[in-house]
Formats: structure tokens, C-alpha cells, sequence
């Protein structure tokens, strides 16, 4: 059978990824075509775009590249309707992959959503639009399933994919000999995969790191984005670079600095206490403190329902209160034991491995049956 995969994203790419090795379990001559990144294509699936030329942060980054997003949202319906396929995946990235399941549906072109747009935090009535386009809908987070419970929408829990990645990786042991990183221990810092996330959060991390003259400070980065990107602050900061190695970085690091984002559970799956930032455009960040309908930003907290890390939020995130948040959970923090215990309400609530797989047989056996 044929899938068209849609992931706009580097955490896209990951999930999309499993998901291909999943399907071709189930389906040995499986023909896959996407957007996504290298991870989706060594798995198998030819890429149509890639996830560095489809991705746009941001309220005003959006409105400014309207003309380039309808375009590709165009060049995508057309690419859909020329490969006819058997069904089409959509994976989270939800301002562009709702069009497409709107699109698809008014084709008669079975599609299913594997990673729930987070219309659980702001604009809740776009439920019924997923209810309205969306064939059948896989959900990541067990409150997903009562939250679309209230729109007589049944969906299906899978577990969380992250647990793939996590439970797989084996760690490095000479990491640290390899990256030429020396003995001191090391904070990391994760400003985010995306250009403007790094461009707005990693001078205001890097802002600690005469504050802790004990530490060394290690970036995160990813190969995607250009590395002039980070080498930029070199002569105003001392660190150290990792590309595409962030797990291996976090397990050998005492704490981090992490953007809000998936990177923030990734962390705590990890067990390393960390500082949520976040910072955005006045404006966009006005607006959104107005729609957004959920008491945390990260996921952490989202799925404790209560506070474990702390959320430096726009006017927060500034150079003393990241210095004050930051020593507290070091070694001999005042926070950092009761972090670590919290992490594992976290852990346990996300489940075990094996999310894509179970999404992969599902679509296969779904479209079998229907065929």
C-alpha cells in the first residue's frame, strides 16, 4: 500500500521515522512519501520536503512567509492527489497538517493524526474541527483522551514516543573524550531546534556562565541550522559545542537550561533537573497569554498537574532570576533532590515504549480492513 507522511518538524522527523519502520513491519512493500527530514528517509520514505524549509515560528515569522506556507500547502495538495495514496499520516505540526486532513477528507483520502495538535492549551473548539477531517486520531498524553471525551470524540492513547528514543539510546562512554570536553561538571544548555528559538534564548542562557565559574558550559545544537548560528557568541562566552548528540550531553551534565518544548520532557525522562525558559515577541506573547488555556508551558509539569520545574516565563527570564533557579538545582541545591523524586510521577504517566509501533500496525490493519 502507499502512505503520504507529513512531519514539519525535527521531532516530526524522529516519530515520523519510527513510525516508517513500524509500517514496513506490517507492510514489507510499503511505498512511503513525505515531508519530514533525513531520519524519515533512512528509514525509507522518499522526501519531498524537508522539515528545514517548511518550518516557521512565531505569529509574525508566520504572517511574513504567508505567501510561501499557502504555496507549499498548494504544492502539497497537488503532490497528494498525483501520488494517490492508500492513506495519509499527519504527524503533530498542526497549522499546516489541519488543512491537509481538511483537504484529504473532502477527497475521500483516509488520513490519520498520530501526535494531537495541543488544542487542549488554547483555541479548545478546534476539537471539532479535528473531530469534522480527522479519520482517527492517535493521542501521546493519557489527559488527551478525557479532554476529547467532552466533544464525544473517541480517540486512542498510544503511549508516548519519546519512550522509543529514550529506551533505545545507550549511552556513549567516551562521549566526553571524543567532544574534548574536560572534567569540570557540565551544565547544558538546549536553546531550541529552531533559528529563531536559538537567535532569542541562547544569549540569555549563556548570560550564566560567568556566574558559575566551576561549570562548564555545553550547547546543544543541532546540524540543520547554520553554525555561525552559535559560534557567534564565542567571543563574549567560553562553551562548548554538541551537534545532534543532545542525549548523550544531558546524561553527562549535573543540570540544564532548556527551552519549552518536547526537549523539556526529554530531560526530565533523563533525570536531569533543569530550567524551563521561554521567551517571545511582545506581541506574540500578549496574544498568546490570552488564548492559551492551560496553568503550565511545559510538558513536565502538564503531565505531573503540578509544578516540578520551574517556568521562566518573558519578563522572568532574565539574568538574575536564571542565576537564582539554576543554583538551586545543582549539586546541593535546595530543589534538586525534589525535582529528581518528582521526575518519576512524570515517568510513569508516559508509559513504556513502543508508541509507533502500535500506530504503524494499527494504520496497516485499519486500511486492510477497509481494503
Amino acid at each position: 500500500m502507499k502512505y503520504y507522511i507529513i512531519a514539519g518538524e525535527r521531532s516530526g522527523d524522529l516519530h515520523g521515522s519510527n513510525l516508517i519502520k513500524a509500517i514496513k513491519q506490517n507492510d514489507p512493500h510499503a511505498d512511503i512519501r513525505g515531508w519530514g527530514g533525513d531520519m524519515m528517509q533512512e528509514s525509507g520514505a522518499e522526501i519531498v520536503k524537508h522539515y528545514r524549509d517548511i518550518s516557521f515560528m512565531g505569529l509574525f515569522t508566520v504572517i511574513r512567509n504567508l505567501p510561501i506556507i499557502l504555496g507549499l500547502i498548494r504544492f502539497c495538495k497537488k503532490d497528494i492527489l498525483s501520488f494517490k495514496p492508500n492513506a495519509v499520516i499527519l504527524i503533530d505540526y498542526a497549522g499546516f497538517n489541519m488543512r491537509i486532513a481538511k483537504f484529504t477528507k473532502q477527497n475521500n483520502i483516509p488520513n490519520f493524526y498520530y501526535i494531537s495538535p495541543k488544542v487542549w492549551a488554547w483555541n479548545q473548539s478546534r476539537a471539532l474541527k479535528i473531530k469534522a477531517f480527522v479519520d482517527k486520531l492517535f493521542v501521546i498524553f493519557p489527559f488527551e483522551v478525557s479532554f476529547f471525551q467532552k466533544y464525544n470524540y473517541p480517540v486512542e492513547y498510544v503511549g508516548n514516543p519519546l519512550m522509543d528514543a529514550i529506551e533505545d539510546f545507550v549511552p556513549d562512554k567516551y562521549f566526553l573524550k571524543n567532544q574534548r570536553i574536560g572534567s569540570k561538571p557540565i551544565i547544558a544548555l538546549l536553546p531550541g531546534s529552531r533559528k529563531q528559538e536559538v537567535e532569542e534564548m541562547l544569549p540569555i542562557m549563556l548570560s550564566q556562565v560567568y556566574e558559575f565559574p566551576d561549570y562548564q558550559f555545553v550547547v546543544a545544537g543541532v546540524s540543520n541550522l547554520p553554525r555561525e548560528l552559535y559560534l557567534r557568541w564565542q567571543s563574549l562566552f567560553q562553551f562548548k559545542m554538541v551537534y545532534d548528540d543532545a542525549y548523550n550531553l544531558l546524561v553527562n551534565s549535573e543540570a540544564a537550561l532548556v527551552t519549552s518544548g518536547t526537549a523539556t520532557l526529554e530531560t526530565a525522562l533523563l533525570n536531569i533537573p533543569q530550567v524551563v525558559c521561554y521567551k517571545a515577541g511582545r506581541l506574540s506573547y500578549e496574544i498568546g497569554k490570552r488564548v492559551i488555556k492551560i496553568p503550565f508551558i511545559s510538558l513536565v509539569n502538564l503531565i505531573a498537574e503540578k509544578e516540578i520545574v520551574k517556568e521562566l516565563i518573558q519578563n522572568d527570564l532574565n539574568q538574575e532570576r536564571l542565576k537564582k533557579e539554576l543554583a538551586a538545582i545543582i549539586s546541593g541545591g535546595e530543589n534538586r533532590q525534589t525535582m529528581l523524586e518528582s521526575y518519576q510521577k512524570v515517568q510513569e504517566g508516559i508509559g513504556k515504549k513502543g508508541a509507533s509501533e502500535r500506530v504503524g500496525k494499527a494504520i496497516v490493519e485499519i486500511l486492510r480492513e477497509k481494503n
